[in-house]
């Protein structure tokens, strides 16, 4: 599984001169059919099998959308004025501004869905159910469904059968944040990252608003599962609607802040239902990894404060590449469920100056992180160009991300697109390296029965005064694949000690003197592949090789 993560509404916008805070109109806005049969081809070729279309549920924006029957945003409570993909507005809605023609939008969903498909990608698309705008409301809830806080006793600070908790007798207060502020809310409803006071803070998630799965904040976060809650119903309903247009997978947005009880009871009904399709949790407790997984029924969790955390550190020269085995180490009894990335629409790009300002640092973590283990890998786009997230974009700010909240143009994807002619005319010589690499690596790992499906042995025990590179071996089918990743900006000439115990684990000869080949280069080498001597190998600086050695 390589999942090609992508901000849907910036993929294909071609506007070259964006405005900070700029509209829709001044800024542009990509569509829905942006994703050409070219441009999912594209995608494929980089060695995705998924692709992770973000923000098609509709959400909170400050674009006026009235002509087409959907309800006006207070621009109080949104951030940004495109607003936040992750503040939904209607479960059962695709964002209007994805859409080339509004009224079409569902259809021009499904379309995309079916172009996918015959793109050989999956499907995966968010599903948030933490939190939801403040002013949610469905204008197309199908017929037998209930909108959410419709028929919520707000007098009462919780009940199981509300949707949302409520401060009663407490008008909510945006005084701090938004001075002067017109937006009403009576009572005042809990804030979407557990904040239960009428007065948010500006870093709080103050335009949305929590759900209640029945856990009663108000009284030592006691469960209240019996009856079930009616927001589960709620939930499941959803879920069901969007596995009925045919999509393959769910990233579930903060899942860790959903009782795992809920997980429980809902994923193996949506499954049962819609058997192989796939849940991804955002969780960033370690602590309840295995719960979410054998309890809750996750197939994947992101790998955030373990791998991405520690490769994060060894690139920036602030921890030793030796930390990389104690970290799988924390993990090893459930690595197949982890969801490696090294960026993501949360975290700052590897090329911005709040990273390591260099898009060439990522190749060594990238080659720890894609082929280290079976589990599925993850791409955020724009990543295989090296785009650095730099803009000042408005609402977002200088921060080293690419904006989830604005009008923007992503610039290296604008000219890799190139008007949806994906020729490369636009991109520089160091961009084009780059994505050839991203490329060639994805492909090795999805391809090649040694890291689809062959096992892991880290070298790294045996060669203790390694500090700035990391070595492991995956066993093939019929070779064996010695992987050297080197973060150091200086070409390094090694000396690979490897264990007698790797070759009696695994059944194979040891050899002096024969011929590998570099699969990231194509060059062939000669090396010592056995116990008594060491493997004398040339790796390049900010990179590193993959040798197929036949057992």
């Amino acid at each position: 599984m390589i999942i090609y993560q992508v901000l849907t509404r910036l993929f294909g916008n071609d506007k070259t001169q964006c405005h900070p805070n700029g509209t829709k109109a001044q800024n542009g806005c990509g569509k829905m059919s942006d994703f050409t049969h070219k441009a999912l081809e594209e995608i494929r070729s980089l060695g995705s099998t998924h692709i992770w279309y973000t923000g098609i549920i509709e959400h909170a924006t400050q674009t006026d959308y009235t002509a087409y029957g959907i309800s006006l945003d207070n621009p109080d409570v949104v951030k940004g004025l495109a607003g936040s993909s992750y503040a939904i507005k209607d479960y059962y809605d695709v964002d209007p501004d994805l859409a080339g023609k509004v009224s079409s939008r569902m259809k021009e969903f499904q379309n995309l869905v079916r172009r996918s498909h015959k793109a050989g990608l999956k499907v995966i698309i968010d599903f948030v159910p933490n939190h939801v705008a403040r002013q949610y409301h469905s204008d197309v809830c199908p017929e037998g469904t209930q909108d959410l806080g419709v028929g919520d006793d707000t007098t009462q600070a919780f009940s199981n059968q509300n949707n949302f908790y409520y401060l009663p007798g407490e008008v909510l207060h945006l005084d701090n944040i938004k001075p002067d502020s017109s937006y009403l809310e009576e009572p005042a409803k809990a804030t979407g990252n557990d904040v239960f006071s009428a007065w948010p803070g500006q870093n709080d998630w103050y335009e949305t608003v929590k759900l209640n799965y029945g856990v009663d904040y108000c009284n030592g976060r006691l469960g209240c599962f019996t009856p079930v809650p009616d927001t589960w119903n709620k939930m499941l309903h959803i879920l069901l609607f969007w596995a009925q247009k045919g999509i393959d997978g769910f990233r579930c947005d903060m899942a860790e802040m959903v009782p795992v009880e809920f997980w429980e009871w809902v994923i193996p009904q949506v499954k049962e239902a819609f058997p192989g399709i796939v849940f991804i949790a955002e969780v960033y407790n370690p602590a309840e990894y295995r719960n979410y997984i054998h309890r809750g029924h996750f197939d994947y969790l992101y790998d955030k404060v373990g791998l991405y955390d520690t490769l994060k550190a060894v690139a920036q020269g602030n921890a030793s590449s030796q930390s990389i085995t104690s970290c799988w180490q924390q993990t090893d009894d459930i690595r197949l469920h982890m969801l490696n990335f090294l960026e993501n629409h949360d975290e700052q790009r590897i090329a911005s100056d709040f990273f390591v300002a260099d898009a060439r640092k990522g190749r060594a973590p990238l080659l720890v992180s894609a082929l280290m283990d079976n589990n599925p890998f993850m791409l955020y786009f724009g990543q295989e160009l090296g785009e650095k997230g730099m803009d000042q974009e408005g609402f977002s700010g200088l921060d080293g991300r690419t904006t989830i909240f604005d009008y923007w143009t992503v610039d290296t994807i604008c000219r890799w697109r190139n008007k949806g002619r994906f020729d490369g005319s636009l991109l520089t010589e160091d961009e084009q390296s780059l994505q050839r690499f991203y490329a060639n690596v994805l492909k090795i790992k999805e391809q090649d029965p040694a890291f689809a499906e062959g096992e892991f042995f880290d070298l790294m025990y045996h060669n203790p005064e390694l500090h700035q590179q990391y070595v492991f071996a995956r066993r093939g089918r019929r070779n064996v694949m010695l992987v050297v990743a080197n973060f150091s900006e200086v070409e390094q000439l090694m000396q690979i000690n490897i264990p007698l115990h790797m070759f009696e684990l695994w059944n194979i000869k040891e050899k002096t003197d024969i011929s590998s080949i570099d699969l990231l280069t194509g060059q062939k080498v000669r090396v010592d592949f056995c116990s008594e001597k060491q493997f004398s190998v040339s790796v390049p600086a900010l990179g590193g090789c993959v040798f197929k050695i036949d057992a």
